[in-house]
């Protein structure tokens, strides 16, 4: 029996997140039967790889949806405000990598690993894509909380360059070229201060509660996932001089006692997770390790002396993978088995 074929789309096909969709439908075997690189009129007319094949970008309008079963889309807010719903009035099954929809309480925000079954709950057919940072967290975080019950999580991220994208990631390069060649730094366009050799304790704008955008969603996006309206959570995201990986340092404190061993157990079988906590042996997730694969790396799992059952760990994944384009396909994925597609 011949296997079932989908139309996709890909919004924002050029961008280093779109291109890791294309790159990630390829490499899983998704069922594809026709893909649609889409962006916009200026890129229109470029080229973009698949499956060994050179593909035209088309411009993004609002005819571009005909036929098209699944939309991934990563353009930016304004572009999925737009356009998302006119593909899912054309009958497409729209999983939106933007923040634009995250917190709509008919569009369910999903981690296939935590949460799959909110795929069916979709009445707009627009599925949201977390945040690469809560997304990291919560496949971490989420056997542990069905063990031990987590009341309480604080977490500092530590966040790569490239989760601001392909310019931000040439901002970086060329500071560096700069400063190899014992020139001044370029005036930084995309941060608010040089990145190089330096930390930035902002990610997005401040909020009136002092928060950053980014802290913000990380909190608000995690207690949707666990489906915890009150959990306590709270946030510090920091930009670092590192291509690809977002590391984070997180702290949780759990309605019951959970042991060190008894975590890892937990995570050596969680789906999506690879264990690497051999401390003594300098064996920790790095974002190097975690660059161009899929796993969720988590190590330095310790108990938190400092609190009742509290518990701390680290945690790495490759933000343009599994923190974008992996779990657009594997919500992808999930739908098919459904048989939502």
């Amino acid at each position: 029996m011949q296997q079932k074929t989908i139309d996709v789309a890909v919004v924002g096909a050029t961008g280093a997140v779109g291109q890791e969709m294309l790159k990630v439908l390829e490499q899983r075997h998704f069922p594809v039967g026709r893909v649609l690189p889409l962006a916009s009129s200026r890129s229109a007319g470029s080229r973009v790889r698949f499956a060994g094949e050179e593909l035209e970008v088309h411009e993004l309008r609002a005819d571009s949806f005909a036929g098209i079963r699944l939309a991934l889309f990563s353009a930016g807010g304004s572009i999925s405000q737009k356009f998302a719903p006119v593909a899912a009035d054309a009958g497409a099954i729209v999983v939106d990598n933007t923040s634009a929809f995250r917190m709509e309480p008919d569009c369910p925000l999903v981690v296939p690993e935590v949460n799959g079954d909110e795929v069916r709950r979709a009445p707009r057919g627009i599925i949201a894509n977390p945040n690469c940072s809560t997304i990291q967290m919560v496949v971490a975080l989420w056997p542990l909380h069905r063990a031990a019950g987590i009341r309480r999580i604080v977490v500092s991220t530590y966040q790569a360059v490239g989760g601001a994208g392909a310019r931000a990631m040439e901002e970086l390069r060329a500071q560096a070229r700069a400063w190899a060649a014992g020139e001044a730094l370029p005036a930084p366009r995309i941060f608010p201060h040089p990145i190089l050799f330096d930390c930035i304790p902002q990610i997005g704008n401040f909020t009136e509660r002092g928060y950053s955008v980014e802290e913000e969603k990380m909190m608000n996006e995690t207690r949707k996932i666990f489906g915890e309206p009150d959990l306590r959570v709270t946030a510090t995201t920091v930009r670092v001089p590192v291509m690809v990986g977002h590391s984070e340092a997180v702290n949780i404190e759990l309605e019951r006692p959970l042991s060190a061993a008894e975590a890892r157990r937990l995570l050596e079988s969680a789906p999506g997770v690879q264990l690497v906590d051999d401390p003594g042996a300098h064996r920790y997730p790095l974002a190097r390790m975690a660059a161009g694969t899929d796993p969720v790396y988590v190590g330095r799992i310790r108990e938190d002396r400092s609190v009742e059952h509290g518990l701390d760990l680290w945690v790495v994944s490759d933000n343009l993978r599994k923190g974008a384009a992996l779990n657009a396909v594997q919500i992808g994925e999930l739908l098919l088995e459904k048989g939502l597609l």
